[in-house]
């Protein structure tokens, strides 16, 4: 029976402040499955962000086995995690982390440059561009963030974390600087790119509007996993696609 994408066994992750040991993570044992759309919720010191940077291999659990993608990753060494995370983990923050000066098209290949072996430049700039299409930004290609909206950096954002195809991507806290409507829009995205590319997404907020969008809720309390709840999401791209209230009383 094959494993699942993720798989953790008694996760533990304790930091040392001083001569005090503060445990964060005390013992999580979940299993996501490949093309999932789950939310990772919980209060403010719960333990999720540390949870995500250990998904996202950003961080080394205490004690605990983690795999991804068949591979266990609790014994690799940093340089070890840092190529697990070039070749199978996708990251969308909050601050979309666009270079001010680069277009739209330029930010989406950079990724290849120091990633993708092999890949030739003609290939870079395809694979970019039907990103960007896949986004929406046909039109905004050679656009700088600048020139460009919050809602469209993000998309930008999204388009660079999938360049290299990874299995699954962590979106921290998406829409945390956008408007409503934009959130819309871009939960719609994401619900797209998971649905038609069968990309694992994982959405790390504590905003329960955002998390409705997706097909499974984990709530963490306490460096524990309070609840794994099944859920039928909402339909961002429904709702994104309605008028607003000025547009449809015009």
């Amino acid at each position: 029976m094959p494993r699942p994408l993720i798989q953790l066994e008694d996760i533990r992750r304790t930091f040392h402040v001083g001569d005090i040991d503060v445990p964060v993570l005390r013992g999580i044992t979940l299993c996501i499955e490949r093309g999932e759309m789950v939310a990772l919720t919980g209060p403010s010191g719960s333990g999720k962000t540390t949870l995500m940077n250990t998904l996202g291999c950003l961080d080394r659990p205490t004690s605990g086995s983690y795999w991804l993608d068949d591979e266990e990753i609790t014994r690799l060494t940093k340089d070890g995690r840092a190529r697990v995370r070039n070749r199978k983990i996708g990251f969308v923050f909050q601050s979309f982390n666009l270079l001010p000066r680069t277009t739209a098209l330029e930010q989406v290949m950079m990724p290849l440059s120091y990633t993708a072996s092999g890949i030739t430049d003609r290939e870079a700039r395809r694979r970019a561009e039907d990103l960007l299409v896949m986004v929406g930004l046909s039109e905004r290609m050679d656009h700088t963030p600048s020139q460009l909206s919050g809602g469209q950096q993000q998309r930008v954002a999204i388009a660079r974390a999938l360049v290299n195809r990874p299995p699954v991507l962590f979106a921290d806290e998406p829409t945390g600087n956008l408007d409503s409507r934009t959130t819309l829009e871009v939960l719609a995205m994401l619900q797209r790119v998971n649905a038609e590319e069968g990309i694992t997404i994982i959405v790390v907020t504590h905003d329960p509007v955002v998390a409705g969008h997706t097909r499974r809720n984990i709530r963490l309390r306490d460096g524990l996993v309070e609840s794994d709840t099944a859920q039928t999401p909402l339909l961002a791209g429904v709702a994104a696609a309605a008028p607003a209230p000025e547009e449809a009383a015009a």
